[in-house]
C-alpha cells in the first residue's frame, strides 16, 4: 500500500449518550476526545471516543418502544373519505 494514502484505522469506543453503553469498535473515524476504559482484567487503556445519539440500545425500534399503527378499519375509513371527496357512495360489485 502507499504510505500517507489510508486513514488511521484503530479502535475507538463508541458511547450511546442515553444509555452509556460503550461499544469498542475498529473505524477510521477522526476524533478529539478520548476515554479511558478498564478491560476484563482491570488494565486501562485510552481509546478514542465518539459520542452517539443513538444506537441499537436506545433506538424506539430496538427496544420495542415504537408505536403501532392499528391496521383494523383502514380500510373502511379510506371508502368513508373517498365516498365523502365524490358525494356519493358505490355499493361494491356483486
Amino acid at each position: 500500500m502507499k504510505e500517507n494514502t489510508h486513514p488511521d484505522y484503530r479502535e475507538v469506543v463508541f458511547l450511546d449518550v442515553q444509555t452509556q453503553k460503550q461499544y469498542i469498535i475498529s473505524s477510521t473515524i477522526n476524533t478529539r476526545e478520548t476515554i479511558t476504559v478498564k478491560n476484563d482484567k482491570g488494565e486501562e487503556k485510552t481509546y478514542p471516543l465518539y459520542k452517539c445519539d443513538v444506537t441499537s440500545d436506545s433506538h424506539p425500534f430496538y427496544t420495542g418502544a415504537q408505536t403501532r399503527i392499528v391496521e383494523t378499519g383502514r380500510v373502511e375509513k379510506f371508502r368513508a373519505r373517498f365516498a365523502r371527496a365524490t358525494g356519493a357512495s358505490k355499493p361494491a360489485a356483486a
